[in-house]
């Protein structure tokens, strides 16, 4: 009975561990991807067209740039990468797009003037 114990407890705890691993990603990492120009070939990065994440709400369920639908958050994240940004999409389950979609996430949409940049 007491081995069965030792491995229920060890299984629940790997599995714990390992759910804290993949959760939602980092915040702080993923404001640093946000503000990086490596996303992408051009030059800009995230915070380029969206300074301190200016327009953005990342708490909605879908997402309409540049007229077309975009159904998750990951799903923006990859269309802006790929048009605004010149760069490869990241891969839905890669740790760069896990962290990047968990600061998106906090972001609350707040409008900010800005000055018009060509390509955003």
């Amino acid at each position: 009975m007491l081995k069965v114990r030792t491995v229920i407890f060890i299984a629940m705890s790997v599995l714990v561990i390992a759910g804290l691993a993949f959760a939602g990603g980092d915040v702080e990492k993923g404001k640093a991807l946000f503000n990086d120009p490596s996303l992408g070939t051009n030059g800009k990065s995230c915070s380029s067209c969206h300074p301190g994440g200016s327009n953005i709400n990342g708490q909605k369920n879908s997402f309409t740039i540049m007229g077309k639908k975009q159904a998750t958050v990951k799903e923006a994240i990859n269309f802006c990468v790929k048009m605004a940004l010149k760069g490869k999409p990241l891969k839905e389950d890669s740790e760069k797009m896990e962290n990047l979609a968990a600061y998106v996430k906090t972001l609350k949409g707040k409008k900010r003037k800005r000055k018009l940049i060509k390509g955003c």
